[in-house]
């Protein structure tokens, strides 16, 4: 976007919305400053205090415009730092129409013609905004013509170059082809976790990453740098999935734990906590993953807190950053139940399990696909190749054949699934599965093994494989730990044949 200021181009951050739009009294509580707790409590509203939208702009740029329409009025406001430079009192210019007949004019029941004309004129002198390309840029609403649009300039900085780094995918070779589009933080710093060592966590420093799972159950339709963001949504891909139930001081609370090969190939766990459907805390370590970097490897919990963490008074304990909670007697429960979840997790089912070299094909125990029409996910056969289906994917589309009004499917509780596909054991024998399968029963408790089609033939053995015996020098040393962690992990495997041929 072109700058005066600067006498050139310059990088914008935008987000453009094609919802409803905000009307006037809407967008005043969008630019006001915030206010000491909400009016109301509104189950479905994530903003609570007001700050969100000033605090996170003013951190990425100096100076920001909101572009709003609504079926019968429009709005345009600027938060700039540059306009109130050396200023006493802040201001923050608002220019409002409402439409009549086919035209938008000036709406003079919220402000005066001279204030308007005011407030319009520091926009055109202080940003890169004028009358004709604010008209402009509103016609990218399309047909419906409402919506919000957000620019964001003059920002930040990472030494000589800016904090943000833009990432179109294209190639040289293929400079037409929108590839993975994405927005990045120029540094990749990874956030610090107890116990975790790896740096391979892309959602810490990737927006499209980032994207992929801000939502528990994610219906929008969102694009980055002209590239589709395929949402993830994480309990959906999990292998070996079990769902708990539990107590937090008389509050219900579900977690839904799994084995992911994406985060075992990144030597990431924890878990994922949601509010209100939209993600506050990531890789939360817990339990033996917070003291040791291999315990519960790429073991993805995930669940949504809200009735946990929110009262009957409409007071939450989220942090205003919408980026953890504040440390209470509530949370220091919760955090101890979940420790003791996933580490019954991985003891009944990856510490006592002693799998073959094939077994460490990790996939999820289905697989899902999201309607473009009605946004609801789908769950197909085990083992469906996704990738084989187009983007713009609708129900009445096979493989699921059906209609949009069909109800989504849901994980049931207590339920764990191990597909032989799955697990590698495609063409094998009855004998060697049953040798392969080796699970010690007597942890498995409750737990119901549900089979779909591709469960078959797969045999429980009551085998406690990692028994415990005392050494020579009086310590407890665990048998069969090798063999598990050589069938789970190939490429350490292969690593050994290596070594051992040198």
């Amino acid at each position: 976007m072109f700058s005066k200021k600067a006498a050139g181009k310059v990088p914008v951050l935008s987000v453009i919305d094609d919802g409803r739009g905000m009307a006037y009294p809407e967008m005043m509580r969008m630019i006001s400053f915030g206010h000491k707790r909400p009016n109301e409590h509104c189950n479905e509203q994530i903003g609570r205090f007001g700050i969100g939208f000033k605090t996170g702009a003013m951190k990425l740029g100096k100076d920001a415009i909101v572009l709003t329409q609504t079926s019968t009025s429009r709005s345009v406001s600027f938060l700039s730092q540059s306009f109130n430079e050396n200023k006493d009192n802040l201001e923050i210019p608002v220019v409002t129409y409402r439409k009549e007949g086919q035209y938008m004019e000036v709406d003079l029941s919220v402000q005066s013609e001279a204030t308007a004309e005011y407030n319009l004129n520091a926009i055109k002198e202080f940003s890169p905004f004028n009358e004709y390309f604010i008209g402009e840029k509103l016609g990218l609403f399309g047909e419906e013509g409402t919506g919000t649009q957000i620019y964001i300039w003059n920002l930040d900085r990472w030494g000589k170059d800016y904090t943000l780094d833009w990432n179109s995918g294209r190639t040289d070779e293929n400079p037409t082809d929108k590839g993975h589009g994405d927005i990045l933080i120029r540094s990749k710093r990874v956030r610090s976790r107890p116990g975790q060592t790896s740096k391979q966590v892309p959602l810490d420093y990737s927006l499209h990453s980032y994207l992929e799972v801000i939502f528990r159950n994610p219906r929008m339709k969102i694009t980055v740098q002209g590239s589709k963001v395929k949402a993830r949504p994480l309990d959906k891909s999990l292998n070996t999935t079990s769902v708990i139930s539990g107590d937090i001081a008389g509050r219900t609370i579900e977690l839904t734990i799994g084995m992911s090969k994406v985060e075992w190939e990144r030597t990431n766990c924890g878990v994922f906590l949601y509010w209100r459907g939209r993600l506050i805390e990531s890789y939360k370590r817990v339990g033996g993953q917070m003291h040791n970097a291999d315990t519960g490897r790429g073991v993805i919990g995930v669940a949504d807190i809200t009735e946990v963490v929110d009262d009957e008074d409409g007071n939450s304990w989220v942090l205003n950053s919408k980026q953890g909670f504040q440390d209470c007697e509530m949370y220091a429960e919760l955090e101890e139940w979940l420790g003791s979840s996933m580490d019954e997790y991985w003891e009944t089912n990856f510490d006592n399990v002693e799998l073959g070299k094939a077994a460490g094909r990790c996939k999820p125990d289905h697989e899902w696909v999201q309607c473009y029409g009605c946004r609801k996910w789908r769950v197909l056969t085990a083992g469906f190749d996704t990738e084989s289906l187009p983007d713009q994917w609708f129900c009445l589309m096979p493989p699921f054949n059906g209609k949009c009004t069909i109800p989504e499917q849901q994980m049931g509780h207590g339920t764990i699934t191990i597909g032989e596909k799955r697990s590698g054991n495609v063409g094998r024998n009855r004998t060697q599965r049953e040798a392969t399968a080796k699970v010690d029963t007597n942890k498995i408790g409750n737990n119901e093994f549900s089979q779909d089609e591709d469960v078959k033939n797969v045999k429980l053995i009551p085998t406690i494989v990692n028994k415990r015996k005392n050494t020579s020098n009086g310590t407890n040393s665990i048998e069969g730990q090798q063999s598990f962690l050589l069938g789970t992990v190939p490429g350490v495997l292969q690593q050994l044949d290596h070594d051992r041929s040198a």
